[in-house]
């Protein structure tokens, strides 16, 4: 298992201290308070539970467009993409030391964590269109990341934070949702020392499950760290719970006992392709994995990106920026020749009708319609959890 990015240890800024927990959640009752953003929200699960680890909280505008220019904070922290708590109007905590950070995601909109203000400070238009086009590549308002990203206001606030939620994702995913720091102690309970992580928004179709293990037989790793994205998604998107039966049901019928770890994170997907498949990667250096599965277009949407340009990337990193390995992956079918899933740069002499491939559009179509996909290209079972949800639409 590796070091966490950034320190020898892991800095998760939960308050676990059950005393000093209450005496925030009252302290909060007498602070000013703000409804933030589910990006904001989600931005305290991810430090709370350590993945953002060095961080101590929201970033301020110096370190955002540091970040957003050149991946360095301005004081030199390797980091892809700013760390924000952005807000449309201030008024209410313009001459504030600390402010109740209230979760937009929970009925009653409870505390998620406490803030120290260090700063508030405006963003330019021609400042947001900066972070926009370096983040996400773009400032078209039809991408997601950045129609979500431009809704959120203009004021960044900075200042460490204590977190006292992890919002809806450890009550509606008991059995998924894990930090960073529970990971790498499952980790050390299995005595697992290399691990890659395969990250996922989706359900998992053959492909995939052969991906998976292409990489741990490539790295000789000893497990795997199925790792999917909890939060928030575009419309159109298959719901976490769904996800997470299907792949459980995957893992259980055609992995092997004690070689794959099924968790989950509480973020809200970005979208912005390269950016975000380093970030992904940091995520994962924070879980203790030794190494992180790419493919094509990584945390893409749209044809924003190039296929491999979340792969390219790690390329123009400087060496040390991270010490987690990237495992490069090709698109992957089921090959009708071999019998078997294969990378496609793999098998050169096949042409596009040596495989079994099927455009998303036409899967949701089958499934709609309760016909099950070639069992080349989905399971039977996972097929059936997928119908079942589909049908339901």
């Amino acid at each position: 298992m590796i070091k966490p990015h950034g320190s020898d240890a892991l800095n998760p800024l939960f308050v676990y201290d059950s005393d000093k927990h209450h005496a925030l959640l009252e302290e909060a009752k007498n602070l000013p308070s703000i409804i933030v953003s589910s990006a904001t929200a989600a931005n305290a699960v991810m430090l709370g539970g350590g993945y953002f680890n060095p961080l101590t909280g929201y970033m301020n505008k110096a370190d955002t467009l540091s970040v957003a220019e050149n991946m360095h904070t301005a004081s030199g922290l390797f980091w892809p993409t700013p760390v924000l708590n952005m807000l449309e109007n201030v008024d209410a905590i313009k001459d504030a030391k600390r402010v109740a950070l209230l979760d937009p995601n929970v009925d009653g909109n409870p505390v998620v964590a406490i803030q120290q203000i260090d700063a508030i400070e405006e963003l330019s238009d021609d400042e947001l269109s900066l972070v926009a086009e370096k983040v996400y590549g773009t400032t078209d308002s039809e991408h997601p990341g950045v129609a979500a990203f431009m809704a959120q206001g203009k004021f960044i606030v900075s200042g460490s934070i204590e977190v006292l939620s992890f919002s809806y994702f450890q009550t509606d995913f008991p059995d998924t949702f894990r930090t960073a720091v529970e990971i790498r102690n499952e980790i050390k309970e299995h005595g697992w020392n290399k691990i890659v992580a395969f990250q996922t928004r989706n359900p998992m179709h053959r492909a995939h499950e052969e991906l998976c293990r292409m990489a741990m037989d490539a790295i000789e790793a000893d497990g795997v760290l199925i790792h999917m994205l909890l939060g928030k998604l575009k419309p159109g998107d298959i719901p976490a719970p769904v996800r997470d039966a299907a792949i459980r049901k995957m893992v259980e019928v055609y992995f092997p006992p004690n070689t794959v770890m099924v968790t989950g994170y509480g973020f809200d997907m970005l979208y912005a392709g390269p950016r975000e498949a380093v970030l992904h990667a940091v995520f994962r250096q924070n879980c203790g994995c030794t190494h992180f599965i790419i493919g094509r277009d990584h945390a893409g949407v749209g044809d924003y990106y190039g296929a491999f340009d979340a792969q390219t990337i790690f390329d123009d990193m400087p060496d040390g920026s991270l010490d987690i390995e990237i495992f490069r992956a090709d698109h992957t079918a089921y090959s009708k020749k071999l019998n078997k899933v294969v990378m496609m740069r793999d098998v050169p002499d096949h042409t596009k009708e040596d495989f079994v491939l099927l455009s998303g559009t036409k899967v949701r179509e089958m499934l709609g319609k309760g016909i099950a996909p070639p069992a080349e290209f989905s399971r039977p079972e996972v097929a059936k959890i997928l119908m079942d949800y589909y049908q339901t639409l």
